[in-house]
């Protein structure tokens, strides 16, 4: 009898001790997927993508990227004086280089001139340092011409990193992508385009398109129409984004 004993409490000593390991392994795996879960929400530097509105306040913001050719630049102003829209304008400082001249007359003419990088490149590639030269050359140059030095920034590409986002926030400035993108780039008709912006248009929306596309100054004054006669009311993104208080929500809403 005393030997069956002990065979029987070694048999649940060991399987006891099997259950502990087990439970203890599960335990620390789920915890593991948990903390790195909320280490990648917490660590995901997002930039702001749209500004959240009541569905009433219908104010909407679009904006412009110029890289590289600059045959359209005075139409797209014509066309925004003769609806009273003030947009924002993200000029690489290659292309200020260019076209200074139309840098000052963006200006002039009340648009907003933001930085869009220095040289157009991937800014997710490059190191901390060499981030800041990209946002301070062009800063400068922009500067020089409006006398404004530009608090707003929009990555080559759309491509952006915690880092990228970090430098902009040392240097007091917003990291700005878009949620309406008119693909524009793409050449699309012009009734694509307005019909694309149009459908995808919210309050505080972000819309982006480019300088020298090929129908946009056809399509622009058709969106512009069918979103004054829906109510919006059209400002430059730094009048729309909130500058204190605020948080970006996971789909990068501010």
């Amino acid at each position: 009898m005393k030997k069956t004993y002990i065979s029987i409490n070694r048999r649940q000593i060991i399987l006891f001790l099997l259950c502990a390991v087990i439970i203890v392994v599960a335990f620390c795996t789920a915890m593991d997927g948990a903390a790195g879960s909320a280490e990648t929400s917490v660590s995901k530097k997002l930039p702001i993508y749209s500004v959240g509105r009541d569905e009433n306040d219908k104010i909407i913001s679009i904006s412009f990227d110029a890289a590289w050719g600059n045959e359209d630049t005075q139409i797209l102003i014509d066309i925004l004086e003769k609806y009273n829209i003030k947009a924002t304008f993200f000029l690489v400082g290659e292309w200020v280089d260019k076209y200074p001249e139309s840098v000052k007359a963006l200006s002039d003419a009340g648009h907003e001139i933001m930085n869009h990088s220095d040289t157009h490149p991937h800014m997710s590639q490059l190191s901390a340092e060499e981030m800041a030269w990209e946002i301070d050359s062009c800063n400068d140059k922009i500067e020089k011409i409006t006398g404004v030095r530009p608090m707003l920034f929009r990555a080559p590409y759309g491509e952006y990193n915690n880092t990228l986002i970090e430098v902009l926030e040392k240097k007091g400035m917003y990291c700005i992508q878009w949620d309406v993108d008119s693909l524009d780039w793409k050449d699309p008709a012009p009734a694509d385009i307005s019909s694309r912006v149009c459908r995808l248009a919210q309050p505080g929306s972000i819309c982006l398109f480019h300088n020298a596309a090929k129908n946009t100054p056809e399509a622009l004054p058709i969106l512009l129409e069918q979103l004054l006669a829906d109510g919006y009311t059209f400002v430059p993104i730094s009048q729309a984004i909130y500058r204190n208080n605020y948080r970006i929500a996971h789909d990068g809403r501010q």
